[in-house]
């Protein structure tokens, strides 16, 4: 069993993945990898190439429906602060597998 790595998109402040990764949570940002201006798709198929889940709070909904991939956290953009989304997330990682996130969404 392994652990959950996260993936920020670019609609996700950076600030979200380098809070988790202080919390000793395996966490990078699109920014990390140089894939800032990436499309949706595009940033989907990088995550699940990489055995990622990606943190959005864009609607990857419909691609989750027709897509292979290691699993989406989904958060409305306006729903917490950076912390507060850090400390969901850190849950998140603390109780699941990354296996369980396979083609599955979390609503945050």
């Amino acid at each position: 069993m392994a652990d959950i790595v996260f993936y920020t998109n670019e609609s996700v402040s950076v600030a979200v993945s380098e809070g988790l990764k202080r919390r000793g949570v395996k966490a990078i940002s699109a920014r990390d990898v140089g894939n800032l201006g990436l499309s949706d798709e595009e940033q989907l198929a990088h995550a699940s190439k990489n055995n990622l889940v990606i943190v959005t709070h864009d609607d990857f909904l419909s691609m989750a429906m027709e897509f292979e991939h290691s699993g989406i956290a989904y958060v409305h953009q306006e729903k917490y602060k950076v912390g507060d989304l850090i400390r969901k997330l850190k849950l998140l990682w603390e109780t699941t597998q990354s296996e369980n996130m396979i083609n599955h969404v979390e609503f945050l």
